[in-house]
């Protein structure tokens, strides 16, 4: 999740990854992946700190360096 520098800090990317954790949620989910950059510094901050741990890869993106997981919480 990318945010415009002006808006970093204020807790828009933490809200837009509730959102589609909800979404997957509800569509069945149980986990949810993601892949990132290496110079996304921030990106893996935040993955970390909304539970995401890293995980081997699972694609051949040739722009990712990083792969986190989630399980999602069934209620």
């Amino acid at each position: 999740v990318w945010t415009s520098p002006a808006v970093r800090g204020m807790g828009v990317a933490s809200r837009i990854m509730d959102r589609l954790e909800a979404q997957a949620a509800q569509a069945g989910f149980d986990t949810v992946c993601l892949d990132t950059n290496k110079t996304l510094i921030e990106a893996h901050t935040l993955y970390r700190k909304l539970g995401y741990h890293e995980i081997a890869a699972y694609n051949d993106n040739p722009y990712a360096h990083h792969w986190f997981e989630k399980a999602l919480r069934t209620v």
